[in-house]
């Protein structure tokens, strides 16, 4: 009579699994696809930088001092550069396929191909080397390190401007002649007017401290900057400065990224987990805290391949690892 019964409640289960999925319940806004192995890396993982047309994936391998591109295809390595000087920073030039590098240890931003990892220039900038964006209008490679933005023309590889800044500038973004600046030493978020050499406003922090990640949604005139203490992310109008929205999230955050065809901000924490926030009729709301790995903080968003990539250090017997989230 029991294993009857188990039998019948087991049956019974599965029908109304089979009638949630028929019904076309929801599944998770973001589904671990796929985990790619970065044997032999230890210590803290920095940027990511992808090739999107030829699937290849740059990762900043800050605690090894290395530089690795990922064939996405297949998983497999396609080769490291080792023996830098904490990288940090990566960017990808589709127009000679090359990728740039930022060294904090050495103040440096090398050129390398991306098919075979050759050096092929190299500028010094300044201390502690550290976030770079690829301008995708004009070409040119913003990089923040000291205190300071240089402005770097890739083809005459030379800086051709340089702004001064009041403390180290962490994640930033690009809208025209406009970028947008975390400065947590400075308690503000820096406008900065890249044409003429010098900030043009600040936004001062109001309560919540150490803001690092930043994304634009230039569509919207909205900044989401993320802070780590306590942990909040916080939309910004871009025009005036103003706080549209405030919210509770992760602990640890290091990179934020907004998926406008879904209406989703993603934030990536070191606490173990993505915070996927979901555009309502009167803001943004949080949708799900998806688990990953303690200390992955740092991801990268392609709206080309559609995927979240998280970077995990390895930990507890795991390898570091790329895992790989497909939105649903």
């Amino acid at each position: 009579m029991v294993a009857r019964a188990f039998v019948a409640t087991w049956v019974a289960c599965l029908a109304v699994t089979g009638y949630a999925h028929a019904a076309g319940r929801p599944g998770p806004p973001l589904a671990l696809e796929r985990t790619i192995p970065l044997p032999g890396v230890s210590g803290r993982i920095d940027h990511l930088a992808l090739d999107a047309k030829h699937q290849r994936l740059f990762v900043a391998e800050l605690g090894a001092g290395s530089v690795e591109a990922i064939a996405l295809a297949s998983g497999k390595s396609l080769g490291r550069i080792t023996g830098l000087r904490e990288p940090q920073g990566l960017g990808y030039l589709p127009a000679s396929d090359e990728i740039v590098v930022a060294t904090g240890g050495d103040g440096m931003l090398r050129f390398y191909r991306a098919s075979g990892l050759v050096l092929t220039a190299s500028i010094k900038l300044g201390e502690d080397a550290d976030n770079v964006r690829v301008d995708s209008q004009t070409g040119r490679v913003v990089v923040g390190y000291g205190e300071a933005l240089a402005v770097v023309d890739p083809a005459a590889r030379k800086v051709v401007r340089r702004v001064p800044l009041p403390a180290h500038p962490e994640a930033f973004q690009l809208q025209g002649d406009r970028v947008f600046v975390n400065l947590p030493n400075a308690g503000t978020v820096a406008v900065v007017d890249i044409a003429a050499g010098r900030e043009a406003a600040r936004w001062p922090n109001t309560g919540p401290q150490f803001n690092f990640p930043m994304a634009i949604d230039g569509a919207a005139r909205r900044i989401a900057v993320v802070y780590r203490l306590p942990a909040r992310l916080t939309l910004f109008d871009v025009g005036a400065g103003w706080v549209d929205q405030t919210l509770d999230t992760c602990g640890d955050s290091d990179d934020v990224y907004f998926d406008l065809a879904r209406g989703r901000i993603y934030v990536t924490c070191g606490a173990g987990a993505v915070d996927v926030f979901a555009k309502g009729p009167s803001g943004y709301v949080h949708q799900e805290r998806i688990p990953t790995r303690s200390g992955a903080r740092t991801g990268l968003y392609s709206p080309q391949l559609d995927r979240l990539y998280v970077a995990a250090r390895a930990g507890s017997g795991e390898p570091a690892a790329i895992l790989i989230y497909r939105p649903g």
